[in-house]
């Protein structure tokens, strides 16, 4: 298997991961705009988390 495919596969999950994370969260402070600031700050971290993943498939290359 060539070696950048895991790189490409491990993006389009973390974009994939992005997005839904990005979903759930507009749609949670749109229920309940009150936790916006608890919302945003979980999502911003699991949005780090989920970047992470690329970074881990780039450096184990």
């Amino acid at each position: 298997m060539d070696p950048s495919i895991h790189i490409g596969i491990a993006a389009a999950g973390g974009a994939i991961g992005v997005g839904l994370i990005g979903l759930g969260a507009v749609m949670a402070v749109g229920r309940n705009p009150g936790a916006s600031a608890k919302i945003m700050v979980q999502a911003i971290l699991a949005i780090a988390f989920a970047e992470a993943c690329v970074f881990y498939a780039i450096f184990l290359k």
